[in-house]
């Protein structure tokens, strides 16, 4: 068992259909589904949803252009709904397209371009030295040591490719993407990345060999129960994060396109398809189950972060004052009351085993999640691989905070550290995938109405 993980029971009683009720004691504390939902629906999702309408936050610099790397590109979705507006360079805040992402003050930008230009002579003369093959060797280095805290495949922000979107006007929900290519790229994350054997079968998987009996959820979770509780986790974070996708697309679906106005909303039909027990084989329980564990998850990470961002001399700059310190204000809101949350997630009980063998696992774990989010670039549809790149990339951020605990613990009060950092699409991904994931505990909400509707 976790400890100090709150898990929740799912009481699904409506004739076959899912309840409205989310209910059940969790395990190993005083932790229910309501005390989670009244948490999530009225301390944080208002001020998380206002958090991501700021400027610092609104604004997303992304490569949807870059090949996927393991099968050809052949299924770019043609639906006019999957594109995506990239925002024009005049609309974006002087302070985010100056580039220096891990400045934060306007004091820090201008004493930050002084130090580059002294190192800049430096580095040209000592490069003057050097071989190619040197200077090559030593870039590599480089790259890689800067790789090693990173759960992510991160884009090249540099790249004449990568553009700015934002979020605002490019919102998260169902498109039309769908099929064989979407169920390519969730069968190559869970077959191949989630530490599972071919023989075990994942249950309603749509591309594994018809079994022609009831036996491959069963088995499946036999195999999933007897894992290491560090690969327990790694799939129940990804199933969390399908799950949450999923719920967003349920409750953004175009249900109506006629004289030139498309009108979006929930689709309760959809919403069982995909979550209704009977429907799902008991599927849709576990799904929202590994939801709620995601959230808490990631709520830990902030939690744990916290003391980062509550330095004075981070701003999250863009360039307006007075919108940067409003922001700033709003961030720190919501640590405040992620404080008053009791239930949060222990992560030492992770990787706490044998130091050389936990060693081993914890590269295992942060290459496997490495390459989920090289297969982000797989997506045929443009405005689905955006969403799944950011949310990956958060999630990816949430795991690389909750593994740097010495680093963040030994900070300096007024000066950047060189043991942790966060770059500026780091954060971005950060509080926008942990704002997903609020959303589809309020829409879950959302959900429950409109089931008791239709009793």
């Amino acid at each position: 068992m976790l400890r100090g993980i709150c898990f929740f029971l799912c009481v699904l009683v409506l004739r076959g259909l899912l309840h409205s009720e989310l209910t059940g004691v969790l395990d190993d504390c005083f932790c229910d589904v309501e005390s989670i939902d009244v948490f999530n629906n009225f301390k944080i999702y208002p001020r998380i949803k206002r958090l991501t309408e700021k400027d610092y936050f609104r604004y997303y610099r992304v490569n949807l252009k870059r090949p996927c790397p393991f099968w050809p590109d052949d299924a770019q979705c043609a639906i006019k709904d999957c594109h995506v507006e990239p925002c024009p360079e005049s609309k974006i805040p002087v302070g985010i397209k100056s580039g220096n992402y891990n400045k934060y003050s306007q004091a820090a930008n201008t004493m930050s371009d002084m130090t580059d230009c002294e190192q800049a002579k430096e580095l040209g003369a000592i490069n003057s030295t050097l071989s190619n093959q040197t200077k090559k060797a030593f870039a590599d280095w480089a790259r890689h040591d800067d790789a090693q805290d990173h759960f992510c495949e991160l884009d090249d922000e540099t790249s004449p490719d990568a553009e700015y979107v934002d979020l605002l006007l490019n919102p998260e929900r169902f498109t039309g993407y769908k099929g064989p290519s979407a169920w390519r790229v969730w069968n190559s994350i869970y077959e191949e990345n989630c530490f599972k054997p071919r023989s075990v079968y994942r249950p309603l998987n749509p591309l594994a060999p018809s079994r022609g009996d009831d036996d491959a959820g069963e088995g499946f979770y036999n195999w999933l129960e007897g894992l290491c509780l560090e690969k327990r986790v790694f799939y129940r974070l990804i199933s969390g994060l399908h799950s949450s996708i999923n719920l967003h697309l349920c409750a953004e679906y175009l249900l109506d396109e006629g004289w030139g106005r498309s009108v979006w909303g929930p689709n309760v039909q959809e919403f069982r398809q995909r979550f209704d027990t009977a429907v799902t084989k008991g599927e849709g329980t576990r799904r929202l189950k590994n939801l709620y564990f995601l959230y808490l998850i990631e709520l830990r990470a902030l939690y744990k972060v916290a003391p980062y961002f509550e330095r004075a001399f981070i701003n999250l700059y863009t360039g307006n004052a007075q919108e940067d310190s409003a922001t700033k204000e709003l961030l720190l809101q919501i640590f405040n009351e992620i404080r008053t949350f009791p239930m949060h997630f222990d992560e030492k009980s992770m990787f706490a085993g044998h130091k050389t063998e936990a060693k081993i696992l914890k590269e295992e774990f942060r290459l496997h999640f490495k390459n989920i989010s090289r297969i982000m670039d797989c997506v045929g549809c443009s405005k689905c691989r955006l969403w799944g790149k950011m949310q990956t990339q958060g999630l990816g951020t949430a795991l690389k905070i909750l593994f740097s605990e010495k680093e963040i613990q030994n900070l300096p009060e007024h000066s950047p550290s060189k043991g942790f950092q966060l770059t500026r699409p780091e954060i971005v991904a950060l509080l926008n995938g942990f704002a997903r994931l609020s959303t589809s505990i309020h829409q879950l909400h959302n959900f429950r109405l409109l089931l008791k509707e239709n009793r």
